[in-house]
């Protein structure tokens, strides 16, 4: 959790942003959570009831402050899509809930924020063909369950194949890489996929979870990304979007190495990036 208020700090420091770039997101309507959630599992979480297996599961903890956090980050990543639509880009300093199924949390994820967010935009009539670019380490196997039903949210998912979760979901678009891929390989397959998704897919919202668990210094990740191949990911994403026109939020997603400045130096890049790229 300390990356999440060490990143703010860093790139306030840098000037990479200032305050004013920040907001910060309200509760949201729980008909948006329940449109894609069991009804009988969020209100079990909200009110702190969920049996000791599906804590465990999930990983952390239940607390109030837990629930208030995932609440926010859901209403974050909504919010975060109307920025995009207006700017073209926005991100949540956290989201990427990822591992979170409808009806059920797991590896550390309870409410799936993009998942909510695009169907969001589906039935407000905001965007007809949302694509997830998930390039976290680990398979978005929460947002593949839940979205599997909705032909108008796409999603594509590019993780270590020999990594947690080790039952995975089907995506719309899985590529599961083998361990210890380097920046070259890593980076052709996925540009070479963008394209043809672009191309084939005519995506009018993007939601890109960016997981820094892919560096090659990760203690969960097994992958061999550099700081710099990282950067080069999130470019990827960022110009492809751009160059369509294509709305974008992204998300941080995971990242688990020893050392926080690395984790922090791979999350500020994609700030830096944006900057670049859109301002």
């Amino acid at each position: 959790m300390e990356k999440y208020e060490l990143l703010p700090q860093q790139l306030i420091y840098e000037g990479t942003c200032i305050s004013d770039n920040f907001f910060k997101p309200d509760l949201p309507n729980d008909k948006h959570i329940v449109a894609l959630h069991d009804l009988d599992y969020y209100y079990s979480f909200l009110n702190l009831t969920l049996d000791q297996k599906a804590v465990r599961r999930i990983g952390f903890p239940l607390s109030e402050v837990l629930v208030e956090r995932e609440r926010l980050l859901v209403q974050g990543t909504i919010q975060a899509a109307l920025y995009a639509l207006t700017y073209g880009v926005a991100m949540n300093i956290a989201g990427g809930t990822h591992h979170a199924y409808s009806d059920r949390g797991e590896g550390f994820c309870m409410l799936n924020d993009q998942a909510i967010a695009a169907n969001y935009l589906r039935t407000e009539k905001l965007a007809k063909q949302i694509l997830i670019i998930d390039l976290d380490v680990h398979q978005g196997n929460g947002t593949a369950e839940i979205c599997k039903n909705i032909p108008e949210i796409f999603t594509f998912s590019m993780h270590c194949e020999r990594n947690y979760p080790f039952q995975k979901e089907k995506s719309d678009l899985d590529i599961g890489l083998p361990e210890h891929t380097n920046d070259t390989d890593y980076l052709t397959i996925l540009e070479d996929t963008l394209d043809n998704l672009f191309l084939e897919l005519k995506p009018d919202f993007v939601f890109y979870q960016a997981g820094v668990d892919v560096l090659a210094t990760d203690k969960l990740g097994k992958l061999n990304l550099s700081l710099l191949g990282c950067k080069q990911r999130d470019n990827i994403v960022f110009t492809k979007c751009k160059a369509q026109q294509v709305p974008v939020v992204c998300c941080m997603g995971g990242g688990y190495s020893e050392n926080i400045n690395h984790i922090l130096e791979a999350h500020a890049n994609t700030y830096r990036l944006v900057q670049e790229i859109y301002f």
